[in-house]
């Protein structure tokens, strides 16, 4: 095992080349995070949901504040968190592709509380956001879920689900 860090001088502190390499063989679950704070539908990829509290229930997620959806999300109160299973690589890639409008092409239509939600999933949960946290050059969102879908059985092709790992997406 070797040690990771250009920092000699013991600050605790590592670089960002450094910090990226060793998260790139941590697998993360892939979600899809829409959203209408007013300004018409917005989306994106996410790797960073985790559940944080059963009582009340909550999740978490960040965004980075250079990312195009974050004024949506700064702005919003509600979105939907889409579970992805494996056969859902293409809108993983197509919420996450930049400068491009991603719901073009999209099966997608919006909840009765107003909220776009995707036809493309293993089941999605509408949250509501409670506080967005500043955490260096992103923010970390906290939000309360207030509905699910999750369906009975597994709708996914062969059950697998889709993760990241070491830049390209994979199946469990």
């Amino acid at each position: 095992m070797s040690i990771l860090s250009t920092d000699p001088i013991g600050s605790g502190l590592i670089d960002v080349p450094t910090f990226r390499r060793t998260f790139r063989n941590h697998p993360a679950g892939v979600v899809v995070i829409t959203l209408d704070a007013g300004n018409g539908p917005a989306g994106f990829t996410a790797t960073s949901l985790t559940s944080l509290s059963a009582d009340p229930p909550l999740v978490s997620f960040g965004i980075n504040t250079r990312s195009s959806s974050w004024p949506h999300v700064r702005d919003g109160s509600t979105a939907v968190v889409h579970f992805l299973g494996a056969e859902h690589e293409a809108v993983a890639r197509t919420f996450a592709t930049s400068g491009i409008d991603r719901f073009a092409g999209s099966d997608w239509n919006r909840l009765p509380t107003g909220e776009p939600v995707l036809a493309e999933n293993a089941g999605w949960l509408r949250v509501r956001f409670q506080r967005q946290l500043p955490t260096g050059d992103s923010r970390l969102v906290v939000a309360l879920v207030e509905e699910a879908r999750i369906p009975d059985g597994d709708t996914t092709a062969d059950g697998s689900r889709l993760l990241y790992r070491d830049g390209a997406y994979h199946s469990l």
